[in-house]
């Protein structure tokens, strides 16, 4: 067992609320930072007309809203549009892959932010499983993930800036839901673990 799954199966049975919560705090910031340098990168990659066509929105990426009332459903909803966006994240790799020279600097750092949102995706889990251990576990928003049929490299070119794009963004939704959820739930478990061990 690698030293990443060791240390994300102690995050899921800390009894700690705070524990896998600043370690997914932590991730996101981090990712968010390398995120906001990722899609410099992938504009100066894609040519001139990056700036105008990375504006462009398409209906095929998912959403990267935060949905849910109570605590539970915005975190279940936070990791269930993060493993949504996984496969696209995947396929804009592969598409870049074969339009980039092997030491593209843009592989590189979209390998890295892939590889830390797919960590991120597991702690985020192992957090919801930690809190709310009597709910099912969260799935894909919207289902099983539905990838674009084949494009052409213009297409490629604007999908893969949209995905990033709304990556980022979700990033930002993330990291507002764990900071009100550090002070909403893991504050009131605190208190009642005290109020238990003072009784």
């Amino acid at each position: 067992m690698s030293a990443h799954s060791i240390r994300t199966a102690s995050l899921c049975t800390s009894q700690n609320c705070g524990i896998p919560l600043q370690q997914s705090l932590k991730l996101t910031r981090l990712i968010q930072k390398e995120s906001v340098e990722l899609i410099r990168t992938y504009k100066t990659s894609q040519g001139p007309m990056s700036e105008r066509f990375c504006k462009t929105s398409r209906s095929d990426v998912p959403d990267p809203s935060i949905s849910g009332l109570e605590p539970s459903e915005r975190l279940a909803s936070v990791s269930a549009v993060l493993q949504s966006f996984l496969p696209h994240f995947q396929r804009v790799s592969e598409q870049q892959a074969d339009l980039q020279s092997p030491s593209s600097r843009l592989l590189t750092e979209l390998s890295n932010v892939r590889n830390r949102s797919t960590s991120l995706a597991a702690v985020i889990n192992c957090l919801y499983q930690s809190l709310f251990p009597n709910l099912p576990a969260p799935e894909p928003a919207g289902g099983p993930t539905l990838l674009p049929p084949a494009q052409n490299i213009f297409q490629q070119k604007v999908y893969g800036c949209v995905v990033l794009r709304s990556f980022k963004e979700l990033l930002l939704n993330v990291a507002r839901e764990l900071r009100t959820l550090k002070g909403r739930v893991c504050k009131k478990r605190t208190v009642t673990a005290k109020e238990s061990f003072q009784g």
